[in-house]
């Protein structure tokens, strides 16, 4: 049985305020599976990709987690604080 108290995918965490729902449940796309963000960036031909808008849990954000380097891989970026976008 699914436990949303025990589940922690990027891209699928949990957040405190909202009642213990998962990012899909909220209507954001996840990071990691059919349809996530990381299948729909690959798939653009623009030079750069960077991600946004990031939840203050997700494991993107820690520069030497796991997740953070299979989005590297993809040459997905993560924004910062700070961090200026020329479009």
């Amino acid at each position: 049985m699914f436990d949303k108290k025990k589940h922690y995918m990027y891209g699928e965490t949990l957040t405190v305020a909202a009642a213990e729902s998962l990012a899909s449940e909220m209507g954001h796309l996840d990071q990691s599976s059919k349809g996530g963000i990381m299948e729909t960036l690959s798939a653009l031909e623009k030079p750069r990709k960077i991600l946004i808008h990031i939840n203050n849990t997700n494991p993107i954000l820690r520069e030497d987690s796991e997740e953070r380097k299979i989005l590297n891989s993809h040459n997905i970026e993560v924004s910062y604080d700070g961090m200026d976008i020329i479009l």
